[in-house]
């Protein structure tokens, strides 16, 4: 009740922020602060949250890439960016979440720019009313907003632990997850069903995809603490925003979870959505801060599931053991 009326009213959370404040907002004290020359990877920055997170983070001097599958549209936020901020540097490049040979050859271009990598933002998602497939043959949702993000993180995160120890600047990665992780319970998290589910439900699939978004900041977070590395990674719920997922999807807000969305009342503005992303990415406050949930641009609690070392672990394991069996050995 309490965290539903600091959401209502918008109060100020220890961050000295809270569910009214807005990208700008949270950033505006942060250019003074920050080093010179970063470099910022947004996936899913074409419409929504992440293209005002690309914006708001050009905005404050940060060179911004862009992948994308729409490259018309990434070309619009490109020139929208620069319009605002005549000096921004924004980078288009194109990708395919679902796909991994798309995300492989993303990174292989990306690397041979030869820019450093300071922050990796893993902001992407889809929501799908019926059954898809990948080229891969892996249902859509967890495979773009899961899978994909995973394969992007494991082929840059070597470019970011050497910027970071080149530069000495503490590198950071988001993975934009949801509060809906904490729908999934562990009887149905069940990682081959996930691959090729026997039923379909497509608020289930996106709960389990942001659930495993949840799990892979935890094991990745325990990961670099292990060698000592100057990235960190955290996990964020953006809040319930105006977005074409909650316009095109409307579903999402209905049915037996219709209770949580009557509790918000109020959807957030895609500027208010952004300002978690966007503080973890930038605010000194966040600095050393690993592995954890942030909610309002304040650390938050995230379900027990989702807090399980093992479960995080199994699953990036059996995560690692399908991506080598597809890279190494693609089906004919």
């Amino acid at each position: 009740m309490k965290e539903t009326l600091r959401y209502l009213t918008g109060i100020a959370g220890p961050s000295g922020y809270g569910s009214k404040s807005t990208a700008e907002q949270v950033t505006a004290n942060c250019s003074s602060s920050l080093p010179s020359h970063l470099t910022a990877i947004i996936t899913g920055a074409t419409s929504g949250i992440g293209a005002e997170t690309a914006r708001v983070l050009a905005k404050r001097g940060v060179r911004v890439v862009i992948p994308a599958r729409d490259l018309i549209r990434a070309a619009e936020v490109k020139e929208g960016i620069q319009r605002e901020t005549p000096k921004a540097e924004v980078i288009v490049l194109e990708i395919d979440l679902s796909s991994f040979a798309s995300v492989k050859r993303f990174c292989s271009e990306f690397l041979a720019l030869g820019l450093p990598l300071n922050i990796l933002i893993n902001n992407a998602g889809i929501f799908s009313q019926t059954l898809e497939y990948s080229d891969d043959k892996i249902e859509m949702t967890f495979a773009t907003n899961y899978l994909g993000h995973y394969l992007l993180t494991d082929l840059l995160l070597e470019k970011m632990v050497e910027t970071a120890a080149q530069t000495g600047v503490q590198g950071r990665i988001i993975n934009v997850s949801s509060m809906i992780h904490s729908w999934v319970k562990k009887d149905t998290f069940r990682f081959t069903e996930m691959l090729i589910p026997k039923s379909y439900n497509g608020t289930r699939a996106y709960a389990q995809s942001k659930l495993a978004s949840v799990l892979h900041a935890k094991e990745i977070a325990r990961q670099l603490k292990a060698r000592n590395a100057r990235v960190t990674i955290n996990a964020v719920h953006p809040g319930i925003v105006k977005t074409g997922i909650i316009r095109a999807h409307k579903s999402i807000i209905t049915g037996k979870y219709s209770v949580f969305f009557m509790a918000s009342k109020l959807l957030k503005s895609v500027s208010q959505g952004a300002a978690t992303t966007c503080y973890v990415a930038l605010s000194p406050q966040t600095e050393e801060v690993n592995g954890k949930y942030f909610v309002d641009c304040n650390e938050s609690s995230c379900s027990p599931l989702a807090n399980d070392e093992s479960e995080a672990h199994n699953l990036w394991k059996q995560t690692r053991a399908l991506l080598h069996r597809r890279l190494c050995h693609p089906a004919a």
